[in-house]
């Protein structure tokens, strides 16, 4: 090849990203090897195809994989290569989180601080209800909060919240013991999600609070440790206070609601209540309404949805009944079982579709 066409190793590693050590570390190791070597000054000379080569050498060892997986890599074809890719990242990942969990257990035996009691709860029950209440949780950037799970525990009661600014769940356990004093604190919702499989295994868990986090102890199994999250949960209490009073009062079959709401057209769900029941509307005038056999209290009214918050608020209600109850076409419903109280959650409306800008209405 001409030299015009070629590359001293200087030039190449600024334009690859590389150090001239690098590369030769990667030529000597089979990796990279230079297009050409002056057999009297031993310089090496890289050609601009081995560019694209070089760059996702460069980007392989960026994200931590191995030299023998990086050859495999580049050598292989783009599903195995993807496949590959998908391996690592998932290693590298578990071994994050298992370092992680790792450092908040050694943390929460550093100083010898003894653990706190806060309640004994039925493995099965709490398990259920953590995975309800996280259907209500959100991975937001600069927000780690709303991927947690509130955790406060009365001399009366263990309740779980969570919410997504759009969405809040609520369930309140009674614990099998009764709680020996007052604690709240919001815990990391992947961790606890971890957990749920242990904790269900379990006929008792009794939780406990450690600095920094708190402890799931299950006799004859591994006890399980999860994050507390610093930052302060949003005052969802006060927002439950300012609400208004229910106007309009509907209850409809859950299997029937839902199975409405996956036939449904569109990402808008618009809810037409009358005294004649609830019927299911379309944003627009091509798919006409769905009646629901249900029954409905109050004045008429019309509020809409987005799917992707009004479905997963139903779905995670207990019983084969749910109660809607509704407020205005501006303000969260209240979606809770038909029979049963402990289990709670409101769902934000948005604007009618028709003002051509369809917004939530956040709190």
């Amino acid at each position: 090849m001409p030299k015009d066409d070629l590359m001293p190793i200087g030039v190449f590693a600024q334009r690859s990203g590389l150090t001239s050590s690098a590369l030769r570390f990667y030529a000597d190791s089979g990796l990279l090897p230079p297009a050409e070597v002056d057999p009297v000054s031993g310089y090496r000379y890289y050609s601009a195809d081995q560019l694209v080569r070089a760059t996702v050498l460069r980007q392989l060892r960026e994200i931590a994989m191995p030299l023998a997986d990086v050859e495999a890599v580049l050598d292989s074809g783009a599903d195995a290569a993807s496949r590959l890719l998908d391996e690592h990242i998932a290693k590298v990942v578990g071994d994050a989180v298992a370092a992680q969990q790792k450092a908040a257990t050694i943390k929460s035996v550093l100083g010898s601080v003894p653990s706190l009691p806060i309640a004994a709860l039925k493995g099965p029950v709490l398990a259920d209800a953590v995975e309800q209440v996280l259907t209500a949780t959100a991975h937001e950037p600069g927000m780690p909060v709303l991927a947690g799970l509130r955790i406060e525990a009365s001399h009366e009661a263990v309740t779980l919240t969570a919410t997504d600014r759009y969405r809040l769940a609520t369930r309140t356990l009674v614990p099998a013991e009764p709680p020996a004093q007052t604690w709240s604190g919001t815990v990391d919702g992947d961790e606890l999600r971890a957990a749920a499989a242990e904790i269900r295994r379990s006929s008792l868990v009794r939780v406990e609070a450690v600095p920094h986090g708190i402890w799931f102890r299950v006799a004859g199994r591994k006890d399980r440790h999860c994050r507390l999250l610093s930052e302060d949960f949003p005052d969802y209490r006060l927002m439950l206070a300012s609400l208004g009073e229910v106007t309009t009062r509907v209850t409809v079959s859950k299997e029937l609601l839902l199975r409405t709401l996956e036939e449904h057209p569109g990402e808008h769900i618009g809810l037409h209540v009358a005294d004649r029941g609830v019927n299911v509307v379309s944003a627009d005038d091509e798919h006409p309404g769905t009646p629901l056999s249900s029954t409905a209290t109050g004045p008429a009214l019309r509020i809409w949805f987005e799917l992707t918050t009004f479905y997963p608020a139903v779905s995670a209600a207990i019983g084969p009944d749910v109660m809607l109850d509704l407020r205005g076409h501006d303000q969260p419903v209240t979606i809770r079982s038909a029979d049963r109280g402990d289990f709670t959650t409101l769902a934000m409306p948005i604007k009618a579709p028709c003002l051509n800008e369809t917004t939530r209405n956040t709190p």
